[in-house]
């Protein structure tokens, strides 16, 4: 190892080697290298400072020969120094970086945290163990060099601190679903997830980031989905509900999907104040015939009949993969709820009989319709009867009168609506 040596490196090897250290100065000359190490922003001390928690150990110490001299390290200076790296909570190092403590570990012989972790993982009962934060890390290690691909990585699952979940970060390059939302991540951590993601973009095949407290602001959108870009990337499933993303984050989302057509395949961008302005910039996805977007949900963005308008005239230019379309509101809400009115869904209709329709799910719920609604879409389907099975209208006051001609067509076996809910 010692051929890769810097002269940095070498120096600090110097003081290793020219001094006989005390029982009370080696475990903070080890504490000094491994903050040295986390001050270097690419991590080219990384691999050196586990090389001299390894000269801690007597069996090392003996393949050198004469070139340590005399070290009398005593069991209890090793056992301070492994204090040190399970103790320190406050190095503001990305959760990458952080694995390296483990490995220092490790290199000391030290197989307390890898054997804690693999009971952990045995265990029926996660929930209620308590992780810490080095406990994290090296979760975050095992789960991302493990063969076998985690089916679901949920930060929510892990009974830690938001430290500790921001620690086990790592593990979503080889995980299907990443949870990451529901607690939030702040602004280092959705750097350290962008970082994750790019570096292994063919997974995760679904990322849901829902969650009141997940900040993504315009640029951390930006930022974070730029992984999108590559050809690589083979994300199923984008989930954005209550984000707090505005106009500006659809601007950053067409630009990035704009080099990699084929994916994501659903796309929720629920709870936010998106306005028509934002859906405008959304539809030209829509209308570009390489997306292939087949599940849009947009409830609760503060949309008019006019995102109807623009939906249904990019929808009609590219007909031919939307499955579902949910712009519900919430009538227990009086903030961002969709009102498309009657006059709304008079501009969906419009894509609804188009003949390269293949919608099988609408979801209209709480939208302030009325029986003329009901009547666009009745004849919308009676144009177009092949496709659509679900649709839901409850929340908008609606009579019996007022659907039966959706009611009708529910029960002839010449249409295909299975599912018709409106109270």
């Amino acid at each position: 190892m010692f051929h890769c040596f810097t002269n940095r490196k070498s120096e600090v090897l110097r003081d290793f080697l020219g001094k006989k250290y005390n029982e009370s100065s080696l475990d903070h000359f080890l504490m000094e290298t491994l903050i040295k190490s986390f001050r270097s922003k690419n991590g080219h001390l990384d691999l050196f400072v586990r090389f001299l928690h390894g000269l801690c150990l007597e069996s090392n110490q003996r393949l050198l020969g004469g070139l340590l001299g005399q070290t009398e390290n005593s069991p209890e200076t090793i056992q301070r120094v492994i204090n040190n790296l399970k103790n320190k909570k406050k190095f503001k190092i990305s959760p990458d970086r952080s694995i390296n403590i483990f490995h220092c570990l490790m290199e000391i012989n030290d197989l307390s945290v890898h054997q804690e972790i693999q009971e952990f993982l045995k265990s029926e009962n996660r929930s209620k163990k308590q992780l810490t934060m080095i406990q994290c890390s090296a979760l975050a290690f095992m789960l991302q060099m493990s063969e076998e691909v985690l089916d679901e990585l949920d930060l929510e699952k892990y009974n830690t601190t938001d430290q500790g979940r921001q620690r086990l970060i790592p593990a979503v390059r080889n995980c299907r679903k990443a949870r990451l939302g529901r607690r939030g991540l702040s602004d280092t951590g959705l750097d350290y997830l962008a970082a994750a993601l790019k570096s292994n973009p063919s997974y995760p095949t679904e990322v849901d980031l829902s969650g009141t407290y997940s900040n993504l602001k315009g640029s951390g959108v930006k930022q974070l989905f730029d992984f999108l870009e590559n050809p690589r990337c083979k994300l199923e499933t984008l989930r954005l509900e209550r984000c707090d993303l505005s106009e500006i984050s659809c601007d950053y989302l067409e630009a990035v999907l704009k080099l990699n057509p084929s994916y994501p395949r659903e796309v929720d961008l629920s709870n936010h104040k998106l306005q028509d302005s934002g859906v405008k910039q959304l539809c030209l996805l829509l209308e570009n015939p390489q997306h292939q977007i087949e599940t849009l949900r947009l409830k609760r963005c503060d949309l008019s009949e006019i995102s109807c308008d623009y939906l249904a005239a990019a929808l009609k230019s590219n007909p031919s993969h939307l499955r579902e379309l949910d712009l519900s509101s919430d009538s227990g809400y009086s903030t961002n709820n969709n009102k498309l009115k009657d006059s709304g869904v008079k501009h969906l209709c419009g894509f609804l009989e188009s003949p390269g329709c293949k919608l099988e799910t609408l979801r209209l719920r709480s939208c302030g319709l009325s029986k003329i609604s009901c009547d666009y879409l009745a004849a919308a389907l009676k144009s177009n009867p092949s496709h659509l099975r679900e649709l839901i209208l409850w929340g908008n006051k609606l009579k019996d009168p007022d659907v039966k001609q959706l009611s009708d067509l529910q029960q002839s076996p010449d249409y295909r609506l299975e599912t018709l809910v409106w109270r």
